[in-house]
């Protein structure tokens, strides 16, 4: 019989020779609902290859009662708002948000177009069939200085007047430049920062700004290869619980396809924390900052 040190020794021989390896238990998946706070319904998806009934079954099949919905052009928003019978079926909740873009030549220049501005108050002002807008964006600025351009500027100061959201696809110094020109906007962070942003860098703008969300769809690092949270965005979890929001950037038609597939994937690394914390982070902080009521059984 082997003891000690020399049976510690004979482990990696015993496995050698067939003998089973115990896999780690993994944790029950997050059973509960989830706000998907980065949802693209562009006109490839809505007019031809995911119709209304499709997406809707796929966000009811995943357990996804709301959404920050945003499209390009905005039409696809408006159609996902007006299916108030389809939705209501579906348990969905639509928050809709302005996007900037009317075609994709507007990603690299909106923040320098005034018709862009001069859409976005006309969007503001008509609203969808569900009720007013609650946000702007998705927005991209590949370079940060960009920030500074008049159109951004102007687009953070009315955000901040109206009390609208915004969702922004930008790396960590752009975060500072948005926030100089409306720090007291509500600034979602889609990807927590393109690039993969260090963590301590993260760490530092959500205790800069308050009212900083980070986004987690296509976060480099945030989950390892057993498929739970990377050990400091854990520790970034439990330190700053209601500052972190699940999404999943529908910006093409195989992120529809693989919807369900991106869901579970969050309900994986969230059945790995404390049920109170998962809870949060799934639904409670995308509820609360837009006014939701829990959804009710369906």
């Amino acid at each position: 019989m082997l003891t000690g040190g020399a049976a510690l020794l004979a482990l990696p021989a015993a496995t050698a020779l067939g003998w089973p390896r115990r896999a780690a238990a993994q944790p029950a998946a997050y059973a509960g609902p989830l706000f998907d706070a980065h949802l693209h319904y562009n006109d490839e998806a809505w007019l031809s290859a995911h119709p209304i009934e499709d997406a809707l079954g796929r966000m009811q099949r995943s357990g996804v009662r709301a959404i920050i919905a945003n499209s390009r052009p905005n039409d696809g928003t408006k159609s996902l708002a007006q299916a108030v019978e389809a939705r209501r079926a579906a348990g969905v909740e639509v928050v809709p948000f302005v996007r900037l873009y009317r075609n994709r030549a507007d990603y690299s220049n909106w923040f320098r177009d005034p018709s862009i501005a001069e859409m976005v108050e006309r969007e503001l002002a008509a609203g969808t069939a569900a009720g007013p807008y609650r946000g702007l964006g998705e927005f991209h600025l590949y370079e940060s200085a960009n920030a500074d351009g008049p159109v951004a500027r102007q687009l953070m100061r009315l955000a901040e007047a109206r009390g609208l959201a915004v969702l922004a696809h930008v790396d960590d110094t752009a975060i500072d430049r948005l926030m100089a020109h409306a720090p007291g906007a509500r600034l979602i962070w889609a990807h927590t920062g393109i690039g993969g942003a260090p963590v301590e860098r993260v760490v530092q703008l959500l205790a800069r700004y308050p009212r900083l969300m980070g986004e987690l769809s296509y976060r480099p690092g945030l989950i390892g290869a057993d498929g739970q949270l990377s050990a400091a965005w854990r520790a970034l979890a439990e330190a700053h619980p209601q500052r972190l929001l699940v999404g999943s950037d529908t910006w093409v038609n195989a992120r529809w396809q693989g919807y369900e597939a991106l869901m579970a994937e969050a309900r994986a690394w969230l059945g790995g924390l404390p049920a109170p914390l998962a809870r949060r982070i799934a639904w409670d902080n995308g509820a609360a900052l837009f006014g939701l009521a829990a959804p009710a059984p369906l």
